[in-house]
């Protein structure tokens, strides 16, 4: 069972954490990390690309000229994809990009990102986010206690909080989630996950 330390919003020690071994201490599976990135990139494709069949362009309802003897080769349409502005063949067309992951897959995932986290010494665990007001001062002091100040940052609270919201979304790279929104990209593009003690224990809830 995997212990880390537990900080206060200082980043002073108050104490120990026992994670549990069916959540942050899995065999790591690269081959189901891989699958569950690709899987949520695709998601955020808009898929919107679109060109014209030659059905679809205004325009060429007759022949051009004559099937025959006018010297020219034979066209039945000024729109078709040989002319220029004609029709586009085998062009792009609206689409979902989405691929589907089983759950048990999902959950695989991202226990095996939260595992490398705790691996690499970057998963921190702190009491609680007790910011009275939004202050992107205090949230900056914060991640300046654990060496995080520049870097990528997520930050996983057990409830939404506005206050900690709002003092996170002007800083670049910082990113505020609850334990349901916690995904696999967004724990491996990070380069430390910042968690409450709370939301330790609905993580745990959630994935074991």
């Amino acid at each position: 069972m995997p212990e880390l330390a537990l900080y206060n919003i200082d980043g002073q020690k108050s104490g120990n954490l026992d994670l549990r071994d069916e959540v942050f201490s899995v065999e790591v599976n690269e081959h189901v990390l891989h699958e569950a990135v690709v899987a949520q990139l695709a998601a955020k494709r808009v898929g919107s690309a679109k060109t014209k069949t030659r059905g679809e362009v205004a325009g060429g309802g007759r022949k051009p000229w004559r099937q025959k003897g006018t010297g020219r080769a034979r066209h039945g349409s000024i729109r078709s994809p040989l002319w220029v502005g004609g029709g586009t063949t085998f062009g792009p067309q609206p689409r979902k990009y989405n691929k589907k992951l089983p759950k048990k897959v999902k959950k695989l995932a991202v226990k095996s990102a939260l595992t490398l986290k705790v691996e690499e010494g970057n998963l921190v665990v702190i009491d609680n986010f007790n910011f009275a007001a939004p202050k992107t001062k205090e949230m900056v002091s914060v991640l300046k206690s654990f060496d995080a100040a520049d870097s990528k940052v997520l930050i996983v609270l057990s409830e939404k909080n506005d206050n900690v919201y709002k003092s996170a979304r002007n800083l670049p790279g910082v990113r505020v989630v609850t334990p349901t929104k916690v995904t696999v990209y967004d724990v491996l593009n990070s380069n430390k996950v910042i968690m409450t003690k709370d939301a330790v224990a609905k993580v745990e809830e959630v994935l074991a």
